[in-house]
């Protein structure tokens, strides 16, 4: 059924679809490449709202190679990915927590234009992978990873422009760290809808060998 739900018009479902494994090498790419300018940025600017999106882009792009590796598997086995990707984004979103509790006991105010220029940049690759996924969002845990991963982004970005504005209004680092906060609260939230539905598609597998 999950499988289903991924049909596209051909009647080919997103496992069979080279359209799709294609989508993720290039999102791979994308995101591999904005860690380096984000993280490169973040530092500059002192900016941890811009450090923790760039630890997301690269968490996002080994979720990307996970989901190439089990693209073809059984619903096991990438349900079993979703897992690992949902693990890994409650890790991001625990750690942008703690750091941005750190940050209001000690940080300084980050550079507002270096926030809001990466940002639009960030705001632009994201938009446009997910662009790219929309057509897979309902598929299986792991199809639905890879689509919450991008939308999380997209928001993300949106708040680091809105905390650029901020800080350069305020010229307090409390907007970097709201916005770090946020972004945290969305990792977790979207760990736990990826692992309920995971643990599901693994429910299903269960009762199908018990079944036959």
């Amino acid at each position: 059924m999950a499988d289903q739900c991924c049909a596209g018009a051909s009647g080919k479902t997103a496992l069979d679809d080279p359209r799709w494994r294609r989508i993720l090498w290039i999102a791979l790419l994308i995101n591999a490449a904005m860690f380096g300018v984000e993280i490169v940025a973040g530092v500059a600017a002192d900016s941890r709202a811009l450090q923790a999106d760039a630890l997301d882009f690269l968490g996002d792009a080994a979720n990307y190679a996970i989901s190439l590796g089990v693209a073809g598997m059984a619903l096991a086995w990438r349900a079993r990915a979703a897992m690992v990707k949902a693990v890994t984004m409650l890790a991001f979103g625990l750690w942008v927590l703690s750091s941005a509790v750190w940050g209001f006991v000690s940080g300084s105010a980050p550079h507002a234009e270096t926030m809001g220029l990466i940002g639009a940049l960030a705001l632009a690759a994201n938009v446009a992978v997910a662009l790219m996924l929309y057509r897979y969002r309902t598929g299986d845990a792991n199809m639905r990873s890879v689509w919450i991963c991008s939308r999380n982004d997209a928001i993300g970005n949106v708040a680091v422009m809105g905390a650029a504005l901020g800080v350069f209004g305020t010229g307090q680092s409390w907007p970097d760290l709201a916005v770090a906060a946020i972004m945290a609260t969305l990792a977790i939230w979207g760990s736990i809808e990826v692992f309920r539905q995971a643990r599901g598609e693994l429910a299903t597998v269960a009762a199908g060998s018990a079944g036959s």
